[in-house]
């Protein structure tokens, strides 16, 4: 089962960096916190990779709607987003919400899940008509 939505972006990977950060906003999403993996493990192992950025984005309102339906899924919080580099293109992946209801197996999960996808599709979507 795929468990990510993607999306290829022809620019650079500052610039689809910020632009993913814009689209996630205007669609409800925060950034919660920034993991410059490239840097991490540059500086603790000495590897050198591409640049690659994992963003925890969270709607507070699906985020509260999930945690009501179970205190575990933050487990699953937030939604990471990831921007890297491919190639002559940058990658953006999102983690796909629908996998919350697979691991929960809660029927309640179901609306938050769907309304998560169409904003983040919707994010996403933006994303690759502005920088096909």
């Amino acid at each position: 089962m795929p468990y990510d939505r993607t999306v290829q972006l022809h620019t650079g990977f500052e610039e689809a960096a910020q632009a993913v950060r814009h689209a996630l906003a205007e669609q409800g999403f925060g950034v919660l916190t920034e993991i410059d993996v490239q840097a991490t493990l540059k500086n603790k192992l000495g590897h050198d990779m591409e640049p690659y950025l994992i963003l925890g984005a969270c709607n507070p309102a699906l985020a509260h709607r999930a945690l009501e339906a179970d205190r575990a899924v933050g487990l699953l919080l937030p939604c990471n987003v990831v921007v890297r580099a491919a190639d002559n293109r940058v990658l953006v992946q999102a983690i796909d919400p629908g996998t919350m209801v697979t691991l929960t197996e809660l029927d309640a999960m179901v609306p938050v899940a769907e309304e998560a996808t169409r904003r983040l599709d919707r994010a996403l979507a933006f994303l690759q008509e502005t920088y096909a």
